[in-house]
């Protein structure tokens, strides 16, 4: 298969265990976007948190896309423009944070720059804000200090809290909101509906690419939705267990530049 479309996960995908994209791994993106290949970021970062990885690999000057939120925002880095945003429903946000009350895990919220949290500030929310690179706006009123259009919320905090998070927000939520693990200690909550795999088909659409052109890395449950609908689904082998049973091809680790081999495998061998 030519593969026409790239989608790669950040954290435990892109990067390797130092948070580092390797040369071998940056040098096989750029080969394949020189072939003509365009490369999507499709992260739950914010915007901010992926600028930087798409100007290292050159999206900009290829036509590639930011697909940040979980596929909430996404964005051409060739023009900055947004093709497509899904916002939180905000008439939710006051029964979470009561409901989420007598849980130690702080609340958090974007915008375009900075991270709003909750007063339970705790170390995992120190994880978000140390690879966006965002100033963190801690709030002694959430709900009251949170009044822009935002895409996600995110919870942090220790793992088996956030389980009991989870189960509790998607029984109140069911068929409202979409809640899943981006890592141990993070939970996501989204619009109804929207994950990487449900937006990548807007983007496919305006490329005018099919979904059997389109190769997705990914390692984590929020990758899922990609790694299914892809023609060519790969989970990274530090990948979660549930993540390697719906995908195509299990490739090497994030630490053994598992995308650079792939890419290098089923992309660059085929030139």
């Amino acid at each position: 298969m030519d593969y026409k479309l790239i989608a790669v996960d950040v954290d435990g995908t892109l990067t390797n265990s130092r948070k580092e994209i390797t040369p071998r791994t940056r040098y096989a993106l750029l080969e394949a976007q020189k072939q003509g290949k365009r490369v999507v970021i499709a992260s739950g970062r914010q915007p901010m948190g992926v600028y930087p990885i798409a100007r290292d690999l050159m999206l900009d000057r290829y036509n590639g896309y930011i697909l940040s939120y979980n596929g909430g925002k996404i964005i051409s880095c060739a023009t900055d423009e947004t093709v497509a945003t899904k916002l939180f429903p905000r008439e939710y946000l006051a029964d979470i944070v009561s409901v989420l009350n007598d849980y130690n895990v702080t609340i958090n919220t974007f915008d375009d720059k900075k991270i709003f949290s909750n007063s339970k500030v705790n170390d995992y929310t120190y994880i978000e804000q140390e690879v966006t690179h965002a100033e963190m706006i801690v709030c002694a009123d959430f709900v009251a200090e949170v009044k822009f259009p935002f895409n996600k919320l995110l919870l942090a905090g220790e793992p088996l809290e956030l389980d009991a998070c989870q189960e509790l927000l998607r029984k109140r939520y069911d068929g409202l909101l979409d809640i899943y693990k981006s890592a141990p200690y993070f939970l996501e909550i989204m619009p109804f509906g929207v994950s990487k795999g449900s937006m990548l088909p807007v983007l496919l659409d305006k490329l005018g690419v099919s979904r059997e052109e389109l190769i997705a890395f990914g390692d984590n449950y929020n990758d899922m939705t990609m790694i299914g609908y892809a023609g060519m689904g790969v989970a990274m082998g530090n990948a979660e267990p549930e993540v390697k049973k719906i995908a195509n091809y299990v490739c090497e680790t994030n630490d053994e530049d598992g995308v650079a081999k792939t890419i290098e495998q089923m992309i660059l061998s085929k030139a």
